[in-house]
């Protein structure tokens, strides 16, 4: 009787660790991916400082200007982007253009060969993922061609606009060319489907969302992002529907 009370014992200890185990490895992982940009940063500068210190006190000699080590401020970035961005297409892109300048300045591609490839690569790579995201994500594009007319356009042509909503929001065309929107919608009245058509041309967007929406994001970044923190409520019948463009520029929804 006395084992059989232990071993319930232990089973009910084991199972507890378990599930407090995996909360908190759920937990250290959103911290991780959260913050994983400025973690790669940091390591990265935290490996150049301790390479540099070992180079002055004469433990070994390793040299971190190598042929092509500038291009590493384009790879690095665009493999961050990779794992953090929603759409690939410009950090591929940037990774594709990293890699064959690497190259060439290491004598491995001659920079003839380069100039020939950068430009059908690009376009290629482009074609791809304009395909990709209207055949995965058809449903975004539908919804925004759909109600697209008769929307409020929201324009920043070299200039800076802030806007709070706190009335009835349907959706809005929002353009930032070589300027900055901020788009606040956290004290509006949202209808059950809003839609936001975004393009960020040498500049910024940012969108400011309540709490009880859920969004659905089409993004296409062409060397630059579009950003989506936002925490989806899975129980709304509210739902964001964003087709994001930014070329050279960037989107953020908050």
């Amino acid at each position: 009787m006395c084992f059989d009370n232990e071993r319930e014992s232990f089973i009910n200890y084991s199972g507890s660790l378990f599930v407090y185990v995996c909360i908190c490895f759920n937990v250290l992982r959103e911290v991780i991916m959260k913050n994983l940009n400025k973690i790669i940063w940091g390591l990265l500068f935290i490996f150049i400082g301790i390479v540099v210190l070992l180079n002055s006190l004469g433990v070994m000699t390793i040299n971190l200007f190598f042929d092509g080590w500038w291009t590493l401020f384009i790879i690095v970035p665009s493999v961050i982007g990779l794992i953090n961005d929603d759409d690939k297409t410009g950090n591929i892109i940037g990774l594709i253009i990293g890699i064959l300048l690497l190259l060439s300045a290491r004598d491995i591609l001659d920079w003839g060969l380069l100039l020939k490839l950068i430009v059908p690569l690009i376009l290629i790579t482009i074609g791809l993922s304009i395909i990709f995201n209207e055949t995965i994500k058809s449903k975004i594009s539908k919804k925004v061609n759909e109600k697209n007319d008769g929307l409020e356009n929201i324009v920043a042509t070299f200039a800076n606009q802030r806007i709070k909503i706190e009335k009835k929001f349907d959706g809005s065309n929002v353009d930032a060319i070589f300027g900055t929107v901020t788009l606040d919608l956290r004290e509006a009245t949202l209808s059950d489907e809003t839609i936001i058509k975004a393009n960020a041309i040498f500049g910024n967007v940012t969108f400011k969302l309540p709490k009880n929406v859920s969004v659905e994001l089409k993004s296409t970044p062409i060397f630059g992002s579009v950003n989506n923190s936002y925490k989806n409520d899975k129980e709304s019948k509210k739902i964001i529907y964003i087709d994001a463009l930014a070329l050279f520029g960037g989107v953020d929804i908050k």
